[in-house]
């Protein structure tokens, strides 16, 4: 029997072919928004309605926002402006997401073969990656992949 998988991804610093390609290639149904701003021209192809377009056109993907995983307005705003440094951030946004017990609010089956997407380029310091490792921890069973 297979792992589900939960998936995770980030738009900034890729083409809109590279970031489609890869949603289409991992073979994922839904893409989860966990993007605190998601309606910003800064987001190009990535703005909520084209988004939730695109990813059912080019991917027959479903969309949906999901702010329980997004940072706090604070949390973003001092990690971007560098007061606050990234370990110091991934505890706060731990301690965040567990404060509003996403495990339980949040049902499995809703994420299983779904992606996580944010802004940055990379999971390595990305709330997405955080979501993604706390709740195949806290459901078990649960393979992340970053694309």
């Amino acid at each position: 029997m297979t792992v589900p998988k939960i998936f995770t991804i980030g738009f900034t610093k890729k083409s809109a072919a590279q970031f489609f390609g890869l949603l289409r290639g991992s073979g994922a149904t839904t893409l989860v928004d966990t993007r605190l701003n998601n309606v910003s021209q800064l987001a190009g192809f990535t703005k909520r309605d084209d988004l939730q377009f695109f990813a059912r056109e080019l991917c027959g993907m479903s969309y949906r926002h999901e702010l329980r995983l997004a940072p706090s307005d604070e949390l973003l705003a001092a990690y971007k402006k560098r007061s606050m440094p990234w370990e110091t951030y991934a505890a706060a946004y731990l301690d965040l997401i567990r404060g509003r017990h996403v495990e339980a609010s949040l049902r499995p089956e809703d994420f299983e073969n779904a992606v996580l997407l944010c802004s940055e380029p990379t999971a390595e310091h990305c709330h997405r990656r955080l979501a993604a490792e706390y709740l195949a921890a806290a459901w078990g069973d649960l393979e992340v992949v970053h694309l």
